[in-house]
């Protein structure tokens, strides 16, 4: 059975101090026998500020970071699912995107990539407001890795959780596992993280690994963590809480799969449904 790690951040507005925590790790899980390090969402760079982190995000930042993860993923012999970094994307506004990058790369650097597709504007009891589409595109395309130690792998971040058409574009492909790193707000996370994680994986006949942001950050927001691990039966096999940072290991179980599917058919079973 395929190991693999996750790694809870407490992301900051220093790109370099975020990279090197995700470098240590990967050397650290890959030491423990895991084939793949996932990490949260906006791993690299967490600022609500975007005038300051503008001067990254257009600067060429986000490519360093490309090349040394490619480079690591071979050094350490793991691979590295990046959960997201802003990069610049084009008329003016940027993406959220995933990379998924293998420890058998050859020659230039070009990871898979998913640019997250559903933008979170919201008004919170709270009192939060996010405005993601103000800075962000959003992505059009539904993306898979093929062949990585867990099978074929989904990809989908954070807010997209709520929509349950991408994770049945994603089953209709069959896929094992699906990633989706976040950083989910605590008043959010509190009420449906784990529910939706769930269901998701009940809905898609599929692992769901979810590396998520946890804590105080240094941008001001707090997030709640809870870095799971769910089956294709909805049994959660990891959860890391929501106080602190820290690296998870957990083995996949990869003929789980087509025991969940092989008793409840629903994939095989599921038909269109007309738009009247």
């Amino acid at each position: 059975m395929p190991k693999i790690a996750l790694l809870q951040m407490t992301s900051g507005i220093d790109p370099e101090a975020n990279l090197f925590a995700i470098e240590e790790a990967a050397e650290e899980a890959a030491a423990a026998g895991a084939e793949v390090l996932f990490t949260p969402e906006m791993s690299i760079l967490l600022d609500r500020d975007r005038a300051r982190a503008r001067h990254w995000i257009e600067s060429g930042g986000p490519g360093k970071v490309t090349e040394r993860l490619f480079n690591h993923a071979g050094e350490f012999g793991i691979d590295i699912a990046l959960g997201s970094q802003a990069v610049a994307g084009e008329g003016g506004k940027w993406a959220n995107r995933s990379m998924y990058f293998s420890r058998h790369g050859e020659g230039a650097v070009e990871p898979v990539t998913y640019d997250k597709i559903h933008m979170f504007d919201v008004d919170l009891a709270s009192g939060e407001s996010w405005r993601e589409s103000n800075a962000y595109e959003a992505g059009r395309a539904v993306v898979s890795v093929e062949d990585t130690p867990v099978g074929r792998l989904g990809l989908a971040v954070c807010y997209d959780l709520r929509f349950p058409a991408l994770f049945g574009a994603l089953g209709d492909r069959a896929c094992d596992a699906i990633a989706v790193p976040a950083a989910f707000t605590r008043p959010t996370g509190a009420a449906h993280w784990h529910v939706m994680l769930r269901a998701r994986a009940i809905e898609a006949q599929a692992f769901i690994i979810a590396a998520a942001q946890v804590g105080r950050h240094a941008d001001g927001r707090e997030t709640y963590g809870h870095s799971l691990v769910v089956d294709p039966w909805g049994e959660v096999l990891l959860d890391m809480g929501g106080e602190a940072p820290g690296l998870g290991l957990c083995e996949i179980d990869l003929a789980r799969i087509a025991a969940v599917r092989a008793q409840v058919p629903a994939l095989a079973n599921r038909r269109e449904i007309a738009k009247s």
